[in-house]
């Protein structure tokens, strides 16, 4: 019976890329979403944290994400051309092979 749940939960795994296995319930924290996260005041004077530090730690989390889903993007856009270039590469020669003659034959 316990093989029969391990094997189920696995299933219910969802992939968001080709080697990232996450739940379906995962969902990447965005640089918007840092940045209007509001925590409650706190009671009674001066307990708890100071909001207009938590504000700006937020804001540097914020700055943070916020270049690294650039950085992601720019090396997404990259790898896509990199990939265009190799298959026009491939292509050519292929076609070239098919134009030719065996190059063996030739020796």
């Amino acid at each position: 019976m316990r093989v029969f749940f391990r094997r189920a939960r696995r299933r219910r795994r969802s992939v968001l890329g080709p080697t990232c296995y996450r739940s379906a319930a995962y969902h990447p924290l965005r640089p918007w979403q840092v940045r209007g996260r509001r925590f409650r005041s706190t009671p009674l004077g001066r307990r708890g944290l100071d909001p207009q530090e938590v504000g700006e730690f937020l804001d540097r989390v914020a700055a943070d994400l916020a270049a690294v889903y650039d950085a992601l993007t720019s090396s997404r856009r990259e790898t896509d051309r990199v990939k265009d270039a190799l298959r026009r590469w491939q292509s050519e020669q292929a076609r070239a092979r098919r134009t030719d003659p065996d190059p063996e034959l030739r020796r």
